[in-house]
């Protein structure tokens, strides 16, 4: 089974990049990377009470899955979604340790529900009323290669578009001197079928009520490896690449920002990784190394 898809749009937010379009002028160099703060705007979609209620995470991934779902013209009612996060809302449960390590330890049943691992799909189904299947995975440092495997299985066996969302935020002391993200960083790639593998799923109703997917941005095609991780040139990027876990597609990003055809290799588990053939469309030049 190949896995391999087309990305139709991305969408992405960190420490100096405002969205998937300045990214990419950054990552191809046609445009200076500056060192800030990550900006979240509020979560579109959510009614009033959810969206004060939102924290950081929920933010990160909701901003990053209606960039990539507005610029494309799949129904995000009807997406499947993966989320991929090496670890939950960070500073719901430093709130909820520093309650358990009081005397009062009464935690509040919104404390709760935003701690489970699938808070941010939760959210998600809220402000897009997505009512597709949605898989929440977390395998640490290698979650957005787990959560790309698993997207590009979907497509395989199903046939239908895939919405990937990879999200970090920062945790708080004392938490975040053995787990040191330092801000939040988020990734969205729709990804669908192949234009040259079979004919999507009859259930796929993804288009339902828009025109045709515009042109992919790129195809992937996906193997495992052991060959080590591709590295980014500039140190500040490289910086960002390996001190967030969503970040570690980076290299993917880039090559997608250059037009280039590519085979670049991102971290998995401590002996394989995952090598992905990255081609433009209707590119059919040699990858670079």
């Amino acid at each position: 089974m190949k896995l391999r898809a087309s990305i139709e749009s991305i969408g992405l937010i960190g420490p100096g990049l405002a969205d998937w379009p300045h990214a990419a002028d950054v990552l191809a160099g046609r445009a200076p990377w500056t060192s800030a703060p990550t900006e979240l705007p509020p979560p579109a979609g959510l009614p009033g009470a959810e969206r004060r209620r939102a924290a950081p995470v929920v933010k990160t991934a909701l901003a990053v899955a209606h960039e990539a779902v507005a610029a494309s013209s799949r129904d995000a009612t009807t997406l499947a979604t993966v989320f991929a996060a090496s670890g939950g809302d960070g500073l719901n449960c430093h709130a909820i340790c520093e309650m358990l390590a009081g005397d009062d330890r009464q935690i509040s049943p919104t404390r709760f529900h935003n701690s489970v691992h699938n808070a941010a799909a939760g959210y998600w189904s809220i402000a897009a009323q997505a009512r597709a299947t949605s898989n929440v995975l977390c395998a640490h440092d290698a979650s957005f290669a787990a959560g790309l495997l698993e997207s590009l299985c979907q497509i395989a066996v199903d046939g239908v578009p895939s919405l990937l969302i990879a999200y970090e935020t920062a945790y708080p002391e004392p938490l975040h001197a053995v787990r040191p993200i330092a801000d939040a960083f988020g990734v969205a790639l729709l990804l669908a079928p192949a234009a040259d593998d079979a004919a999507p799923a009859k259930n796929d109703t993804s288009t339902s009520g828009a025109h045709a997917p515009a042109k992919a941005l790129a195809c992937i095609e996906v193997k495992l490896t052991d060959a080590p991780a591709t590295t980014l040139a500039a140190p500040e990027l490289e910086a960002l690449r390996a001190g967030n876990p969503a970040a570690r597609g980076l290299p993917l990003l880039e090559a997608i920002a250059t037009g280039r055809a590519a085979s670049v290799v991102i971290d998995y588990l401590p002996e394989t990784r995952v090598r992905i053939d990255v081609t433009p469309p209707g590119s059919h030049g040699e990858r670079s190394p």
